[in-house]
């Protein structure tokens, strides 16, 4: 995986190709290729270890110009970063391919391909599928019959750009488990693996569903589903314009964003609250009779999204008063697992087509829940798609692999859902409207927050020569110091833990001495006397302290605890403010260490394979 771009045009596509993998950037990458049908019907391709931007410095010295192309940035799975691992792959000059996905029988087919004569100069799943279309066409001239045999031999998952160079008017474009978007232009078209990269040349797209093939040509497009019989597929506008990849002004796209949440927060918030309530019918038609019925929750997720999920855990058991358990995605599907009666199947998503969490989903689907929700940024995708219910967040497009505004925008849709829950198990008006107050005041809250970004940038020099951290929280500000923990090792690469404060005597002060600092979130509330005694144990062993605490907290900076009051006053709010800080903190330690923070390394944005 990671990004795809083709297209098929009058005009030569190249240009379109190469800024559309530039669009696709913020999704992590390693290598990047292009290939087009060329004028005299030639397949022409170049391919680079290394960014886009090294793409288009070599395509300037040697252009490849014609109408028909596919281009690809890859993240590996099959084979390490290497030019022969780059895509597109080419068979014998005539095919070529571009692959999101896992290909699970590769081995099986590269063993039957080797027999047949078939040389392979890539260590990649994708080999094997561009060498069975070429295959295909030994005995049928067209490329569409070709790739249809060609699906009914792969098992996993993938999404497919293929040209031919006996057809040079022609594309296919295929997905089963990976997105695929067509861009509709004027007597021409375009696909890609996400729309962002798209948007400069259109902004009508058809979005293929599970199975589609797609036979595009300049004046005219046919979809297949997955029985190979003709569907239409609706086309949807967007409303996203061509420079939502913008950095206004900032130095990363990953600081844009977190100065973006306050109006995130409440683009989110709109429509969804009216006069002291919340709107249930936002979460769908029938989620108010189906919130009747809830007696426990199953929130399944991944990464960052899963700590969302812990966060609200949390708030069910005490607000709603119902059971709830929280699932990594991928473990929960190779599980056998007890379904409760009448428990409502939530998955979270920033992108909605993260594999395993969409693969957790269409397995719940045929477990006996009482319904499926989804909480997703991302409105045509396949978590939305699959989902009964779903729930929008509005946090726009996030362009830094480390979510920032996606998670503080999915808190918001998991309170809206507690609430909209506990209302149907005796929550009365005043209380709900004293939530609802909590939540309108929010943006203004986080906003406040980011004001102390200096100071945080000040702690994060004491980082710049650390290669550990530890994370301390308790209760609901557990998941609050996992998240913080993850953004530190995702974007500055320093080992980051985290761990339940109670349980610091059990193991990880082994751990501890001046060279381990350790960050702990210090919310004004039961739990405050507790973590003090923690913390105790860390200053007793020498360790270095960094203390994110309400400023009604009686805690005062000392020799090796710096203490930082902020103004985050404890109640339901507390867990998504007391995020702010961490995240400046883990942006700030990467900038002085030199990180590539929107492109972290062997990081994707979207992780559409298991």
């Amino acid at each position: 995986m990671c990004g795809i771009v083709g297209a098929i045009a009058q005009r030569d596509v190249s240009p379109v190709l190469l800024e559309g993998l530039k669009r696709l950037e913020y999704r992590g990458y390693d290598s990047a290729g292009l290939a087009v049908v060329d004028h005299n019907k030639q397949l022409q391709r170049i391919r680079v270890l290394g960014k886009v931007n090294e793409l288009q410095e070599q395509h300037q010295s040697s252009p490849l110009q014609g109408g028909t192309g596919i281009a690809h940035t890859r993240w590996a799975t099959h084979g390490k970063p290497s030019l022969d691992n780059a895509h597109p792959h080419i068979c014998r000059n005539q095919v070529a391919l571009v692959h999101n996905g896992i290909i699970e029988n590769h081995e099986q087919l590269r063993a039957q391909q080797v027999d047949a004569g078939y040389d392979f100069s890539s260590e990649t799943d994708t080999e094997v599928v561009v060498n069975a279309v070429y295959e295909a066409l030994q005995t049928t001239k067209e490329l569409l019959q070709a790739v249809f045999r060609t699906i009914e031999q792969l098992e996993g998952a993938y999404a497919l750009g293929v040209i031919n160079k006996d057809e040079p008017e022609r594309l296919i474009a295929a997905r089963k488990g990976s997105p695929l978007v067509i861009g509709v232009g004027i007597g021409e078209y375009f696909i890609a693996s996400d729309v962002f990269a798209l948007l400069p040349v259109t902004q009508q797209f058809i979005f293929l569903e599970e199975g589609d093939v797609a036979d595009i040509k300049r004046d005219k497009l046919t979809i297949y589903d997955s029985n190979q019989q003709i569907v239409e597929r609706p086309i949807n506008v967007s409303e996203l314009s061509s420079d939502v990849a913008d950095k206004a002004g900032y130095r990363h796209y990953m600081l844009k964003e977190i100065f973006s949440q306050p109006n995130a927060i409440a683009e989110s918030l709109e429509n969804r609250i009216e006069d002291g309530r919340v709107v249930t019918s936002e979460f769908g038609q029938n989620a108010e009779s189906i919130f009747q019925q809830v007696k426990s929750v199953k929130i399944v997720a991944c990464g960052t999204s899963y700590h969302a999920g812990l966060i609200a855990a949390h708030w069910l058991e005490e607000i709603a008063q119902i059971p709830c358990q929280v699932e990594i995605a991928s473990e929960y599907r190779y599980r056998k697992s007890v379904v409760v009666d009448n428990t409502l199947f939530v998955s979270i998503s920033q992108s909605g087509e993260t594999a395993d969490t969409l693969a957790a989903l269409q397995l719940a689907k045929k477990s006996g829940f009482l319904n499926t929700l989804a909480i997703c940024n991302v409105a045509e995708s396949s978590l939305t798609r699959e989902a009964e219910l779903v729930f929008l967040t509005h946090a726009g497009p996030e362009i830094g692999v480390a979510s920032t505004k996606a998670f503080t925008t999915q808190l918001v849709g998991l309170f809206l859902l507690v609430i909209a829950i506990a209302k149907q198990n005796g929550l009365d008006s005043k209380q709900e409207a004293m939530f609802v107050k909590q939540l309108e005041s929010l943006p203004g809250r986080v906003n406040q927050l980011l004001q102390y970004k200096d100071d945080i940038e000040n702690i994060a020099k004491d980082f710049s020569d650390k290669h550990h951290a530890l994370f301390l929280g308790r209760g609901s500000f557990l998941p609050v110091a996992m998240e913080g923990a993850l953004k530190l090792k995702e974007i500055s690469y320093i080992h980051a833990e985290a761990y339940a404060a109670g349980e610091l005597k059990h193991g990880p002060l082994a751990l501890v001495d001046d060279d381990m600092p350790v960050v702990a979130v210090a919310p004004n509330n039961n739990l405050l006397e507790k973590l003090k005694s923690n913390l105790q144990e860390v200053q007793a062993r020498g360790g270095k302290l960094y203390l994110f605490a309400d400023k009604t907290s009686e805690v005062e900076s000392t020799d090796g605890v710096y203490v930082l009051k902020i103004n985050a006053l404890y109640d339901f709010m507390a867990p998504i403010l007391y995020t702010i800080p961490l995240q400046l903190l883990a942006y700030y330690v990467a900038v002085i260490k030199g990180a590539d923070i929107d492109q972290p390394r062997n990081l994707a944005k979207s992780v559409t394979v298991e």
